[in-house]
């Protein structure tokens, strides 16, 4: 059995060539691959070593023959995905942004398979047995009741196994709209905070946490390129206060200079300690990764996730300062490959995380 295992929705990813225009591309040729936030995770754990498995529905067709194969090339168990009658494979369209022009993404997954699979459809206890964690986000419960539900159980479950619970907040305000008369904020408030209280690493980016459980940062404000660190550490405090059950709690620095420049690090509070890490850091304190000529920024968290994961569950890196380090660094080249998918090795993070940063070619 996979020792981490990751639920949730994996769709086909349709992105126009570079930084082309979806009005430059269609009609024409676009470039299609698989990915999903949870997905993304599983493959990013996989390659770099991990022994990790995907959980979800998917419709019982060709596509998703496509698609599982991508996951099993890359050594993800898909042993658990339900093939079910009902539904479709979800699309998302994504422009690549460039400098003053902002990545777009589009959304076409209204009624995908794992939007209407029932709770029941997932025997959970039979689904965690011999796995030591279980990964979600906050984007499969946004999806509809069925999924939100499911999601419920899921941790539930794997909080009675002793199953170790990840989640990562991810908010997505166009997807919480299943609920008439219930405003996005509201609804993802209300299901999250049914999820979180069975999670034992919680992983944000600068707003989820914000926009999900009203705790802001004090004056950061992301869109500006102005991220108040100082500030992060009280935040992940106030999240603890509100769910005692978390361990700890990760958040991702991303202050956006334009599209094609982001400064990257990461905060993580080892709440039993109380003790706050940052990462990059150097001599004069935490310093950023500035990444520039961004290649693809979409699943730079999930990245950041499965390394974090990865990390934390393995001796080489022996303490949580270490383990963020090994994620922020994982993230950060995640921005310089094409798709959702981080394909770096361990090696390659290794040697971020220690420093080699100039991208001298290695031969």
């Amino acid at each position: 059995m996979a020792r981490f295992l990751t639920f949730g929705e994996i769709m086909m990813r349709m992105a126009p060539p570079g930084f082309l225009r979806i009005a430059q591309t269609l009609p024409g040729s676009i470039d299609v691959t698989f990915a999903g936030a949870e997905a993304n995770v599983a493959a990013s754990l996989a390659m770099l070593g991990a022994d990790a498995g995907f959980v979800s529905a998917l419709p019982d067709n060709p596509l998703t023959d496509a698609c599982l194969a991508t996951l099993r090339s890359l050594n993800v168990d898909t042993s658990r995905v339900i093939r079910s009658p009902r539904g479709r494979l979800g699309i998302y369209f994504v422009e690549a942004g460039a400098n003053q022009r902002p990545s777009r993404v589009i959304y076409d997954r209204a009624g995908s398979s794992v939007s209407l699979a029932a709770e029941s459809d997932y025997d959970w206890a039979e689904i965690l047995s011999g796995s030591h964690a279980l990964h979600v986000s906050g984007i499969t419960p946004a999806l509809s009741q069925a999924a939100a539900d499911a999601t419920i159980a899921a941790v539930t479950a794997a909080q009675a196994a002793g199953v170790q619970v990840s989640c990562d907040l991810n908010y997505r305000a166009k997807l919480w709209d299943w609920k008439s008369g219930t405003a996005p904020k509201q609804l993802a408030g209300e299901v999250m905070s049914r999820v979180l209280p069975h999670v034992d690493i919680l992983i944000a980016n600068e707003a989820d946490c914000g926009d999900v459980l009203g705790i802001h940062a004090g004056d950061s404000n992301v869109d500006a390129g102005d991220v108040e660190v100082e500030a992060y550490p009280a935040v992940a405090r106030q999240v603890a206060r509100q769910f005692p059950n978390l361990k700890l709690i990760a958040t991702t620095l991303r202050a956006s200079v334009s599209a094609s420049h982001n400064n990257w690090g990461a905060m993580l509070l080892d709440v039993a300690s109380d003790q706050p890490h940052f990462a990059p850091e150097a001599e004069v304190g935490y310093l950023p990764y500035e990444i520039r000529n961004i290649v693809d920024r979409v699943g730079g968290g999930d990245a950041f996730a499965a390394g974090l994961l990865f990390a934390l569950d393995h001796k080489d890196y022996p303490t949580s300062a270490d383990a963020l380090r090994f994620a922020t660094a994982a993230s950060c080249l995640a921005h310089s490959i094409l798709g959702d998918f981080n394909f770096s090795s361990r090696a390659e993070v290794d040697a971020l995380m220690k420093g080699s940063a100039s991208g001298r070619v290695v031969r």
